[in-house]
């Protein structure tokens, strides 16, 4: 069993309508699905992607009022967002530094260039050149020019205290391949790369050894799990029999309705899901009208005048 790469990474925002702004109108992605987050109907739950909402494209948020991110390990520390070549790399740094963004420099991190930078709230990211492997879907309705566009995630990045317990699940359970280390560029312990399926950015995990560091503290501006991809149903009911077996604890198969999920946590403490590429975000609305009115599942839509009721209008 191989998962295929990263599926997508869910963060917390404490402003949401101010994160609908900046990850529409700065870094030009769709609004795909607006709806709530199903265990907590109080908070909107929204899926940034490409233009066809094409799995291991979705940046998705939970809206919640918490206090900012502590920053340290047992987290997942840095979200990787891919475009295609240093044209690219080298016009973000200029949009993103005149919105006022905390940004760097263009840099060459394991061995393909990069640019890091924080968004409103603090959170993480490294635009990577991806070299242009892979489809890319742009959306014709991006404030960002198609050749620009972000086109997925990855690699993402987590920390963890040692590396010894996090590269067992991942080698020995989930079935990764670790193929080189670099040092941290913030000079912090070394950087393990983990390959998922034919690798390349898209299907990389990055694990930050970092024992100096303080454990995080989730919140805003800071990443709550990051999802794997596999293909279908019987393929994420095999992993559930896998990890059962393997003494792992999750959660079980559960049915999110855009996609099957299973749910655990890697010794060094990040949330991990594994997530199946559909049935995807057009079940429910047309592709050309993703994102455009509140969607819930079927078990939530006889609630739905109270959980509108109960939602802050999105500016």
């Amino acid at each position: 069993m191989q998962l295929t790469g990263i599926h997508h990474l869910t963060a917390i925002t404490a402003d949401a309508s101010a994160n609908r702004r900046f990850y529409t109108d700065t870094l030009g992605l769709r609004l795909v699905k607006k709806t709530v987050n199903q265990d907590d109907t109080s908070a909107y739950h929204l899926f940034y992607a490409d233009g066809e909402a094409a799995p291991g494209t979705d940046l998705t948020f939970f809206d919640w009022p918490a206090s900012p991110e502590r920053r340290g390990t047992r987290s997942i520390s840095r979200t990787g967002l891919r475009v295609s070549g240093e044209n690219s790399l080298n016009y973000w740094a200029a949009r993103l530094g005149e919105a006022g963004l905390k940004v760097g420099d263009v840099a060459i991190i394991d061995g393909r260039a990069g640019l890091d930078f924080e968004d409103p709230e603090g959170q993480r990211f490294r635009l990577a050149d991806d070299g242009g492997a892979g489809t890319a879907h742009p959306w014709d309705r991006s404030t960002v020019p198609a050749e620009h566009q972000i086109r997925g995630l990855g690699p993402i990045t987590i920390s963890v205290p040692q590396k010894e317990p996090t590269d067992a699940l991942l080698t020995r359970v989930l079935n990764m391949t670790e193929e080189r280390d670099y040092a941290s560029p913030d000079g912090e312990g070394r950087v393990h790369v983990y390959r998922m399926g034919e690798g390349g950015p898209a299907a990389e995990l990055h694990v930050a050894v970092q024992p100096g560091l303080p454990a995080a503290r989730q919140g805003a501006g800071g990443v709550h799990h990051v999802a794997f991809r596999t293909p279908d149903v019987s393929e994420i009911r095999g992993w559930a029999e896998r990890l059962s077996q393997l003494g792992v604890r999750s959660s079980g198969e559960i049915e999110r309705y855009y996609f099957r999920s299973l749910y655990f946590r890697e010794p060094g403490g990040s949330l991990f899901e594994i997530a199946t590429d559909g049935p995807g975000f057009a079940v429910d609305e047309p592709l050309d009208r993703l994102g455009e009115r509140l969607s819930l599942p079927p078990f939530l839509e006889p609630r739905r005048a109270s959980i509108e009721a109960n939602l802050k209008p999105l500016d």
